[in-house]
């Protein structure tokens, strides 16, 4: 696969198989993926995946936190709070874009929670990723993990499989770090899901679409 071929392929899917990622596959993309650039080489991702047994545990432990409705602090914000166009737009064009496909209605906000919550199922992928920090990083180290996680997510399509990036995770925190046995001073990023996608779910048929290059890009010189 040519890397324009994993770009333009790569879109977060939710809805996943059941199959098994290979172990050694997950290894070797994980692993190649270290190669992504960071502001003098600090490097500072920590990854933890769940597969198996593990993932199983976890994810009975958040269906625990979700049916007892507890709140947990959020990490951070994912998004501003006084979100503006075009940025406001695009947040809602891709969110009623879903719910399309998924037959949802705007004014079924109880559809719309349950399937919200398949988030915290990693959409029923065999393999689960989290990413974290030490809390003394910044910003620049923030787009470190960002270029690492773009890198694992080409990589995985490189190899056929797919993948679904997920800063919804950041409002469970708590459970999140208490599961994976964090040291202190560690915050979590992300999640991201990662298998085979269910190319017959019609969730899938969901790929975003992206702004002309006119209204974001200048040349100088060029």
């Amino acid at each position: 696969m040519q890397v324009h071929e994993a770009v333009t392929s790569r879109h977060s899917i939710r809805a996943f198989l059941p199959t098994p990622v290979p172990a050694d596959t997950v290894r070797q993309v994980l692993a190649t993926a270290a190669r992504a650039p960071s502001g003098g080489n600090l490097q500072p991702w920590h990854i933890d995946v769940l597969a198996g047994e593990p993932l199983a545990r976890f994810r009975e432990t958040m269906r625990g936190v979700l049916a007892s409705g507890e709140q947990q602090a959020p990490e951070y914000a994912v998004y501003p709070p006084e979100l503006r166009a075009p940025w406001r737009d695009r947040r809602f064009e891709v969110g009623e874009a879903m719910y399309g496909h998924l037959g949802i209605a705007r004014e079924d906000k109880a559809a719309r929670r349950r399937w919200f919550a398949n988030n915290f199922d990693f959409f029923g992928a065999p393999l689960a990723l989290f990413c974290s920090v030490d809390r003394g990083m910044g910003p620049p180290q923030w787009s470190d993990l960002g270029m690492y996680l773009q890198t694992v997510m080409l990589l995985l399509r490189e190899q056929g499989l797919d993948s679904c990036a997920q800063e919804c995770w950041s409002i469970y925190p708590d459970t999140v770090r208490e599961a994976l046995q964090w040291p202190a001073g560690r915050m979590l990023f992300c999640g991201m899901a990662i298998g085979y996608r269910d190319a017959a779910h019609p969730v899938n048929a969901l790929v975003s679409s992206r702004a002309p290059e006119d209204e974001w890009l200048r040349f100088h010189g060029l």
